[in-house]
Order: structure tokens, then sequence, then C-alpha cells
């Protein structure tokens, strides 16, 4: 797809953000926009800002200075936007390095929880949609499981379940395969593959870059903190114009 940057188009749309960290400036005037549908993935060196960057579009993290705007909903910077951060949190799922599953619950307990707790939906709705995702995923048969008795690409694919039980309209991956051993990587990123497919809109970082040059329709190079360097798979894997777009890229596609 070719996205387009119209704020009435944007799912998210940043304008001149600015992240500090006390003295460290995490994002530098950050101009983002991305379109429902889209599939954005963010790459770049540790200690870039990546993570930090999706972590403000869900208010994880509080910006000081710029705008930012996710499905409408404004949020101010220093947190001052109590009403859109809770609307938000509600339409936005995130998948995390660590999967921050509930240990005392089984997979279907930590599916329906929030789907019943926050939405208000009934327990029958929310099994029925929590058995539906766990099929999705390809693990239907560990509904009854702790997580505890799950490997960790088993585990990852729970949280995925449980991030699309509250039918997000975005989805947000932060390094989601990094703390998964080798082998378990390729099935989580197996169901990522299909929800792509099937439309989400997404903003991934990822050190992935066989599966970004794959499902992505834009890919964004962050440098300290600056986007440096955006454009189609193809465009940026192929012929990067930046200079640290093309030392960053020799590094990472010689392993």
């Amino acid at each position: 797809m070719t996205p387009t940057t119209s704020p009435e188009s944007s799912i998210v749309r940043m304008q001149k953000l600015n992240k500090h960290f006390g003295s460290l400036h995490v994002l530098n005037n950050i101009d983002l926009d991305i379109v429902p549908g889209e599939v954005v993935v963010i790459i770049g060196a540790s200690g870039s800002g990546k993570s930090t960057l999706i972590r403000c579009i869900n208010g994880l993290e509080e910006f000081q200075s710029g705008t930012l705007s996710v499905d409408g909903n404004i949020l101010k910077p220093d947190g001052k936007s109590s009403k859109a951060l809770q609307t938000i949190r509600t339409e936005v799922g995130m998948v995390f390095q660590q999967f921050n599953l509930f240990p005392h619950l089984s997979v279907i307990d930590n599916i329906t929880l929030a789907p019943m707790k926050v939405r208000g939906w009934r327990r029958d709705d929310a099994l029925a949609t929590a058995r539906r995702l766990l099929e999705r995923v390809g693990i239907a048969d560990q509904a009854d499981k702790y997580p505890g008795q799950l490997s960790g690409g088993q585990q990852q694919r729970v949280a995925l379940a449980r991030a699309l039980a509250m039918e997000p309209r975005l989805m947000l991956f932060d390094e989601p395969t990094s703390a998964l051993d080798p082998e378990m990587i390729g099935e989580v990123l197996d169901a990522m593959r299909e929800l792509a497919k099937e439309g989400m809109t997404m903003v991934i970082v990822t050190h992935e870059m066989g599966f970004a040059r794959e499902v992505a329709d834009r890919i964004i190079f962050i440098h300290k903190g600056e986007i440096a360097e955006q454009g189609t798979p193809e465009a940026l894997f192929s012929a990067p114009q930046n200079d640290h777009t093309r030392s960053f890229l020799a590094r990472v596609l010689k392993h």
C-alpha cells in the first residue's frame, strides 16, 4: 500500500514529538503518520529510541513536547490526558518482549480477563472469543494449561491472543521474539504474518530483518532518536539513501 499522510486518514499522527529521560534526548522531533491497515516496521540499533517511540503511542511513556493522536484521541505532553489515555489503551493492543501473563491464571482465563473487566463482556462471549483466538494462533489445545507449562513461543502466542481479545484497532509489538529461543521464533512470526494478511494495523519493533522485508508496507530506520530514513522494504533494503542506514544494514544483514 502507499500510505497517505493527511490527518483525516491517520490512525496514528505524531508531530514534532520529543521525549527526554533527564538530560538524554531520546526522541527528537518525530513526525510520523500511520494509516489503517498499514504494517510499519521500526528498525535501528539498540538504544536508538525504537521501543520508546511505540510506548509513547499507548501512553506507557510520556513525552515532553509535540502532538500525538491515536484514532482521534489526543495525548498531551507529560501525561495530562487521562480520559484519552484510557480510551487509547482499550483500542490499542501491545505485545512485549516478555510475555507478562498472569502465572496463577490458566491460558483461557488470561485471555478472558480484560474483555470481561474492561469491556463488560459476559463470560460465555469472552470464552467463545478466547477459544477462537487460540485456534487462530495455533494453540487451541493449550487453553486449560498455565503459562509455566508452556514453551516461550506458546506463551508469546497466548500474549498475542490476549491482546487481540480486546478487538484492538491497532497492534504494537516491541521486539516480540527477542526473548525466545531461536527454534520458537518462527511460530510467533507466523502468527504475526497471518495478522498482517488479515489487514490489522501494526507497528512492529524487531531485529528480524527477513520478516520485516516480507510483511512491512513501510520500514522506518531510527538513529539516535530521529527518523533517519523510511520507505518500502524494497527501497530501504536495496538502495538505502542514508549513511547510517547503510552502515546498520551492513552490520545486521551479514549475520
